[in-house]
């Protein structure tokens, strides 16, 4: 039986009343100047971590075939495709962009989000910053706004929608970008309440499609569908401008429960885009606090792959339904197999390369039969984010360990660093290293960048 309205809403129902139009007066009324310092830093990190992931995604299959029939389709010449030069309508550069950007799924996560974030508004807005010249300031600021909204959102239908079977980064990225291209078009609060309403109704993503290609396409149809909506809306079409919080609204169907003081909870203080966490392997982030602890262990302590008898892994049990793949097929699937990527970061393989992750790693004798040595198991006990990850050696001897990458990096110096390496890796095989360079460069100085027309010509 469905909880009546007050055994669903957590927090006073008043809250709930116009919060569509509460967030699209923030987004809409936000400016450069508004945006903390450390936080335009993190939106400069997203945006090399963004561009070096779609590059490299460009040139995988979801990227390539959502591309090939994007230009098959045609359509006017407004917005670049990265990784090919070729130009198309924003929508369409949008949809390809955003595909490519998750393909790996290498980008960064943010867990107000339930996901991905930049994956679904940088496609959105950069495609308009380059049709009407827009400036690095006006792109940071619409990027803020889209990230901020599609965090408020997930706070709003919380963790209970992800469990559900909802995707977040398909669902809740479609408000996201709704809300940036909102803000990069200029448009009031009423208009983009609107946009809003027209974002609720196309919002739709199953976790039923992790490893498929159906995934990154959540990020692409959230990127284009969002954008879209904001263009229908700046043309006068109709919606509700509370769709998000009202009956049979995108809550109302798609969470069990909702928390609307959580929602608004420091609105216009706290910037959730200062808690994005970036990904230094190119797996599911459901797996990184287990790689990270294994890789530990393996190091310390010099552990023999050949010489592991049994391995239990203890991840939240929200884990066993995003990333439990027990027996991947392929190499997409592998990457989200807490057994399969556990093995080898047990072995010593390379969990950050992306050529690593083939089909043929599937059938490797080695790892499949580590793969058959580890149990994961579900801890309610354990935080978002943590793993303990229990060795035991065919000697008798115990090693346990525990990991945690919930927490964003507060040195931003060093995040930087990593970042900038990173792209640099994904890019130089699609753009060559003298360009990925310059792309660092830019990136650097992107509140002074006049236009986008410098970032996109080396991203080809």
């Amino acid at each position: 039986m469905r909880k009546s309205s007050n055994q669903r809403t957590r927090g006073l129902d008043p809250a709930t009343d116009g919060l569509s139009q509460t967030l699209a007066s923030y987004s809409s009324s936000l400016q450069f100047d508004d945006i903390p310092e450390d936080v335009r830093t993190v939106v400069k990190h997203c945006v090399l971590d963004w561009l070096g992931v779609t590059l490299a995604g460009s040139r995988e299959d979801a990227g390539r075939i959502v591309r090939e029939e994007a230009l098959e389709q045609g359509g006017a010449p407004q917005a670049t495709l990265i990784g090919d030069g070729t130009r198309t309508s924003v929508t369409q550069a949008a949809l390809v962009n955003g595909t490519a950007s998750h393909a790996l799924d290498y980008d960064d996560v943010q867990f107000a989000f339930l996901g991905h974030p930049t994956v679904t508004v940088m496609p959105a807005v950069l495609a308009l910053a380059e049709r009407d010249a827009h400036d690095g300031r006006d792109l940071i600021t619409a990027f803020v706004a889209g990230v901020e909204v599609g965090c408020r959102v997930g706070q709003y239908v919380t963790e209970a929608h992800y469990a559900r079977g909802h995707h977040a980064t398909g669902t809740l990225g479609t408000f996201a970008a709704a809300a940036g291209t909102a803000r990069i078009l200029g448009l009031d609060e009423q208009t983009c309440a609107t946009a809003l309403g027209i974002a609720a109704t196309q919002a739709a993503a199953l976790k039923s499609m992790f490893g498929t290609m159906c995934k990154p396409l959540h990020a692409g149809k959230a990127a284009a569908n969002g954008q879209y909506a904001a263009l229908l809306a700046k043309r006068g079409f109709s919606s509700r401008r509370d769709g998000i919080e009202c009956s049979q609204g995108f809550a109302d169907t798609q969470s069990p429960v909702v928390d609307a003081n959580g929602a608004l909870d420091g609105l216009g203080e706290h910037f959730h885009t200062r808690d994005v966490l970036f990904k230094y392997h190119a797996a599911c982030y459901g797996t990184h606090a287990s790689i990270e602890a294994l890789t530990r262990l393996r190091n310390a302590h010099g552990i023999d792959p050949r010489s592991v008898d049994k391995v239990e892994i203890r991840v939240p049990t929200r884990n066993l339904k995003v990333c439990n793949i027990q027996v991947p097929r392929t190499g997409l699937e592998a990457k989200f197999s807490l057994r399969l990527v556990s093995a080898m970061a047990l072995a010593g393989r390379s969990t950050s390369d992306i050529a690593g992750y083939d089909d043929g790693i599937c059938t490797e004798r080695e790892l499949v039969g580590l793969r058959d040595s580890i149990r994961v198991v579900g801890d309610d006990e354990l935080a978002r984010g943590a793993s303990e990850v229990i060795v035991c050696m065919d000697n008798g001897v115990v090693y346990r360990e525990f990991g945690d990458v919930s927490v964003p990096n507060r040195d931003l110096h060093e995040q930087g660093r990593r970042l900038e390496d990173k792209l640099v890796t994904l890019a130089s095989p699609v753009i060559g290293e003298s360009k990925s360079r310059e792309l660092v460069e830019l990136v650097g100085k992107l509140e002074q960048l006049e236009s986008m027309d410098a970032l996109l010509q080396r991203c080809q």
